[in-house]
């Protein structure tokens, strides 16, 4: 069964990164420990303010199942985040292991 990796890649405005490391912090913590899934945020080397979040999934079924699974904390905490994108913009990216 092949895993599967969803990356969302965006800038966030810069005047709102302190705030915007906080929600990381609680993102990371809510999607590891209460939605028990592989999560992480990176932030692009040379780059400030851009941001990648990943989703490692052990099947096609779970990333499929991504948005399903999301509880009430989680949206809140998405919605919070989209209103920190720069441009409102965020770039989608699903790999599937060969």
């Amino acid at each position: 069964m092949p895993k599967v990796i969803l990356q969302i890649a965006y800038e966030i405005d810069p005047e709102k990164r302190e705030e915007y490391l906080r929600l990381a912090d609680e993102l990371k913590q809510h999607f590891a420990e209460t939605q028990k899934k592989n999560y992480n945020i990176f932030e692009q080397k040379g780059k400030k303010n851009s941001f990648v979040e990943q989703f490692v999934c052990d099947s096609v079924e779970e990333y499929e199942a991504l948005e399903d699974d999301l509880d009430e904390k989680a949206d809140d905490l998405v919605n919070t985040l989209e209103t920190m994108l720069k441009g409102g913009k965020a770039k989608y990216t699903t790999l599937v292991e060969a």
